[in-house]
């Protein structure tokens, strides 16, 4: 009925199973990619024209999860998968990342790549599995692509690597990095460290890229059986050869002068300014400028690559390894808990920190099961921060792939929630924007961290570091600029503390690179790093003694267990009117662990108290301060100790004889009672008799109540028949 090919592998000992020609077979590429039993389907799909006018490649890669492949079924009012989630944006640029160099300079077709998750295993993570899928599908499909590619997730414990170890693993690894590449060297790496070495994270990158190459094997294999024809490799024009020389005589003069200017603003406007120039020049030649604007580009790139390899100086007339002057400020805005302003030459972030309780939690719907995140970074990056108009809306893959960087970060610095019961969340706004604004965000997010009392052990810094390579050499750039960024190879991203790397993400333009290269990277970027952390500590040293008083306080206090059911109430009667009443917020955990919040020192003591009445058990002797909540013939019931009730006898309301309970309280009445003793069914018997109601104390029992009778029970050790009796 159909061709159906399969290639099976011993991977990390479990198996990696490729099959292809049976499950969407009208797509270009469709591989079903197993590991365990992990399952995603992987497609891709090339439009066979370009659009009139198109100069950039289209690519889109959309990495979806199904609730089913979980045995779930989605929340929400309408019960199916939604807008994708903040996970499967990240696993969409994850598998972007690597697989876009790899398409031919000129290829301007449409492609469309969808990894849909079709079975998890709650064991093996399905983002490595849809990137090995995708990159069959593209091998298998017939569309330009220099691949294929592969990626391996490496964890670290006891000094060992281990090979996309499962979750039970990674939940004690001191490593999570996915590392992707091609058989000749590293593409994309993305990271969270314990504060480990460079050594031990580029022995991490070589260990993951040597534990994938059976992996490029197998997909390599599996097309020389399955693969389509392929597609014509695009080729430059006779025509287009002749712009290009054309261009180059036109604007290379006035583009070299324009990129030796060091500010930011002047050059965009000599740079636009040659462009305009040569554009003009173009037109008087009865060419269409339109088609040379990719030129421009090459041509840009041309012109500050070899500058820098010729001269070692860069654009702002740095040399290759020296940082932008930093200015660091904290407590910038009075109001929030925690905030700090980090310039570092033309890129600004204002960063702001907030503490909550636990009901600030944010509630993460996974296909591996439901958690929740006490910590969140947000990243935004407003179009005012590079000087241009723009659309302003929910962020976009940008916005959550640089605030995961700088959360990856932060997060191995991060107290226990045993030790700080508190939410955090940081904003980071982008002010300004020349390069990196995702390593300024890491630097003031520790900032403002610290000036919010979050007691992280030391500063967090970041920096990123671009590469230009040539056949006659390479130079690595630390803190690249903008332009460095768009026209240089490699975006390689380091942050960490002065004992060690917290994160590291690389994306490359070029095809590989090699170890050596990382190599000299990471030893510069850790000289960056370390500069960077000599200027914050100007602002901050440490984190401050205290959270800000507009800050809410936590308090921890221990009930039973069994006593949890009583501090809620009947569906939470109880806690509601201990908040309403105190304007706390209240987290009760199922262990017995109660957190209580709030801004005054009096309503969080007055909650304390509260529920520490209710769990309290009622001692023989001990006076109460309660509230008369019913009246009867016999007596007043009287509610003390936060929920529980005990009767107040009529004999025992006042001295001397009472005729009627209303004589003496009604309800609502606040009265002092001591507790006497427990009848058989253990409820509490009070009185009020032997109290002083105006002061609390105890008084001595010395006349009993008119009628001249005493009770057994009061312990007073009388003999109701001796009782003096009353006078007629």
């Amino acid at each position: 009925m159909f061709n159906h090919f399969r290639k099976e592998i011993d991977w990390g000992g479990r198996k990696l199973v490729l099959e292809t020609g049976k499950v969407a077979r009208q797509a270009d590429g469709a591989v079903m990619a197993r590991y365990g039993d992990t399952i995603v389907l992987c497609t891709v799909v090339g439009a066979r024209t370009t659009k009139p006018g198109q100069d950039f490649f289209p690519l889109t890669v959309n990495y979806q999860e199904k609730a089913f492949a979980a045995g779930k079924i989605p929340g929400g009012f309408f019960r199916r998968e939604g807008r994708p989630s903040e996970a499967e944006t990240l696993i969409s640029r994850l598998i972007d990342r690597p697989i876009r160099p790899l398409f031919p300079n000129g290829f301007r077709n449409e492609v469309q790549v969808i990894a849909t998750v079709l079975s998890h295993d709650l064991e093996n993570d399905p983002d490595v599995v849809a990137m090995v899928g995708c990159s069959a599908a593209l091998t298998l499909s017939g569309i330009p692509f220099f691949g294929p590619v592969a990626g391996a997730r490496v964890g670290y414990k006891d000094g060992q690597y281990i090979l996309n170890p499962t979750a039970d693993q990674r939940e004690t690894s001191e490593l999570e990095l996915v590392v992707a590449g091609t058989s000749e060297g590293v593409l994309m790496v993305e990271s969270e460290a314990q504060e480990l070495s460079e050594e031990v994270m580029l022995g991490a990158v070589t260990f993951g890229h040597a534990a994938f190459q059976p992996v490029i094997q197998a997909i390599i294999e599996l097309a020389e059986r399955a693969a389509k024809d392929p597609w014509p490799l695009p080729e430059q024009s006779e025509e287009e050869k002749t712009l290009a020389a054309r261009v180059d005589a036109l604007a290379r003069t006035g583009l070299a002068a324009a990129y030796r200017e060091p500010q930011k603003q002047v050059r965009q406007d000599a740079v636009a300014a040659a462009k305009k120039q040569a554009a003009a020049a173009l037109v008087a030649e009865g060419i269409d400028a339109e088609k040379a604007k990719g030129l421009f580009k090459d041509l840009e790139a041309d012109i500050v690559r070899n500058a820098i390899l010729d001269t070692g100086l860069r654009i702002d007339g740095r040399d290759t390894r020296t940082v932008r002057p930093i200015v660091a400020e904290v407590g910038v805005l009075p109001r929030a808990h925690g905030s700090a302003l980090f310039t570092r030459g033309e890129t600004q972030a204002l960063c702001v920190a907030t503490l909550g309780t636990g009901q600030d939690e944010q509630i993460v719907d996974a296909l591996a099961g439901e958690y929740r995140e006490h910590f969140m970074l947000h990243y935004n990056f407003p179009p005012y921060s590079v000087g241009e108009t723009g659309r302003m809306g929910s962020p976009g893959r940008r916005e959550i792939g640089h605030g995961k960087l700088a959360w990856r970060a932060i997060h191995p610095l991060l107290p226990a929630k045993e030790t700080f019961p508190y939410t955090l969340r940081v904003v980071s706004e982008i002010t300004e924007s020349n390069g990196s604004s995702s390593m300024a965000t890491v630097c003031g997010s520790s900032l403002a961290l610290m000036d919010a009392g979050v007691p992280l052990p030391r500063s967090v810094a970041g920096i990123a570091m671009g590469l230009i390579k040539e056949d006659r050499g390479f130079a690595v750039l630390s803190d690249i600029l903008g332009d460095e960024d768009h026209l240089g190879d490699m975006d390689f991203k380091v942050a960490g503390t002065e004992k060690g790397v917290t994160s590291l993400q690389m994306d490359i333009k070029i095809t590989s690179i090699t170890p050596e290269i990382m190599k000299v990277a990471l030893a510069q970027a850790r000289d960056g790093r370390m500069h960077i952390l000599g200027e914050m500590a100007k602002a901050i040293t440490g984190a401050r003694d205290d959270v800000a008083a507009t800050a809410p306080r936590i308090t921890i206090i221990n009930v039973p267990k069994d006593k949890i059911r009583e501090v809620i109430g009947t569906g939470g009667k109880v806690i509601r009117e201990i908040v309403e009443q105190t304007g706390t917020k209240i987290d009760i955990e199922d262990d017995g662990t109660i957190k209580i919040a709030a801004t005054d020192g009096d309503q969080a003591q007055k909650a304390i108290d509260w529920i520490r009445g209710i769990v309290a058990e009622p001692e023989i002797g001990v006076i109460y301060t309660g509230k008369v909540v019913k009246i009867a013939e016999f007596g007043a019931f009287v509610n003390f100790l936060g929920s529980r009730d005990g009767l107040v006898h009529i004999s025992e309301l006042a001295q001397g004889r009472v005729a009627k309970t209303g004589d003496v309280v009604n309800v609502g009445d606040a009265v002092k009672v001591k507790v006497v003793g427990f009848d058989e069914r253990g409820k509490v018997k009070l009185s009020m008799r032997v109290v002083d109601q105006a002061t609390g104390e105890d008084i001595a029992d010395k006349v009993g109540p008119k009628g001249g009778r005493r009770d057994k029970d009061r312990g007073d050790g009388a003999d109701p028949a001796q009782a003096p009796q009353p006078a007629v």
